[in-house]
């Protein structure tokens, strides 16, 4: 094992919410570069750092704790390991946690951005649905295999890491304009 990975695990295992909200922020934080720059082909001169330190604020002090607390809960509750147990734990995580996840995400997002809470809820209104759909899309399969085949201390982070993509299509998602542009009048 390589020093890197030895201090990881041992980190990992002595502060593991505070590993796994780092690692959260890290790569959510990276799911915004790879928006600004791959998807939505920005110059670097038009790169928002803002945007993403806001994301890796999220992805540190919300989604990491969210997400290790949750995981936590889940493994106390319905237990560990594949078949039944797993399929319990999918349908918990996306028919509960996921929906209420989505919305308190989308809901900081905007107070971060400096919206009121009436300008942030209107970007749920506008948004959630098409975030939970793409959220029931992929995240399932995920889901059956980390709760089935990853140890629950490493499962923030197999998250985290196909979250690279998932974050990718939220900042580019969350940062789509809510109306369509007013078409251009013929003079």
């Amino acid at each position: 094992m390589s020093v890197i990975s030895r201090l990881y695990v041992n980190a990992l295992r002595r502060y593991p919410l505070a590993v796994q909200s780092f690692q959260a922020g890290i790569l959510m934080g990276a799911g915004d570069v790879i928006s600004q720059f791959v998807v939505e082909q920005k110059k670097f001169e038009q790169y928002q750092w803002q945007r993403t330190l806001r994301f890796f604020g999220l992805g540190t002090f919300f989604v990491g704790p969210t997400l290790g607390t949750w995981y936590g809960v889940l493994h106390r509750h319905i237990g560990s390991g594949k078949g039944i147990v797993a399929v319990k734990k999918v349908a918990v995580d996306q028919l509960i946690f996921a929906p209420a996840f989505i919305v308190a995400f989308l809901t900081l997002l905007g107070m971060l951005e400096g919206n009121s809470f009436e300008v942030s809820q209107d970007m749920v209104r506008k948004k959630y649905k098409d975030i939970l759909l793409a959220n029931w899309s992929v995240w399932p399969a995920v889901q059956i295999f980390n709760f089935s085949f990853t140890p629950l201390q490493h499962q923030v982070l197999v998250v985290q890491v196909f979250a690279l993509l998932w974050n990718t299509y939220l900042a580019w998602k969350t940062n789509q304009p809510t109306t369509p542009p007013e078409p251009i009048a013929d003079s």
